[in-house]
């Protein structure tokens, strides 16, 4: 007989719809994004990356969004075809890309209206630091946890 799993409390249910509604805004807001500046959030939040920093690899781009390079590899395709990114060989070591933004890429970088990040910059204006720190140690530990194995058999 298969042991009966808890059910999920009210609280348990309560921020997973926040969650829910968050990646759903997220989505919208990305979508209108792609609409109106011609990137989604996820591909302006490595326009911005590049931006702070000419001449990247992969793998560095990919450290610093905390996740595997492989997972990048298609949005650089899509922000390189979209002439928003340039991809160069690097000179020691021609096995190697280096990335950096276009002109089309720094207008991208620029703008700052109507973007994912102009929200989260007027939210975490209106909340104390500790909460901020708080909140991401919080999204750190569920996104470790959703990575990790299945709790059941």
């Amino acid at each position: 007989m298969r042991e009966a799993r808890p059910k999920p409390s009210g609280q348990t249910l309560g921020f997973m719809q926040g969650l829910w509604g968050l990646v759903h805004a997220l989505d919208v807001r990305s979508k209108r994004m792609a609409q109106t500046l011609g990137v989604t959030g996820p591909q302006r939040l490595v326009v911005r990356i590049i931006g702070q920093r000419a001449n990247q690899t992969a793998s560095e781009i990919a450290a610093t969004l905390g996740m595997h390079p492989s997972t990048l590899t298609g949005v650089l395709a899509r922000l390189e075809a979209r002439g928003a990114i340039a991809r160069d060989v690097d000179a020691d070591d021609r096995r190697r890309a280096l990335f950096r933004l276009t002109d089309k890429g720094k207008r991208i970088d620029r703008e700052r209206r109507g973007t994912v990040e102009a929200a989260v910059r007027r939210v975490l204006g209106r909340v104390e630091p500790g909460a901020v720190e708080q909140t991401q140690g919080l999204l750190r530990m569920l996104a470790d946890e959703l990575e990790g194995p299945d709790d059941w058999p």
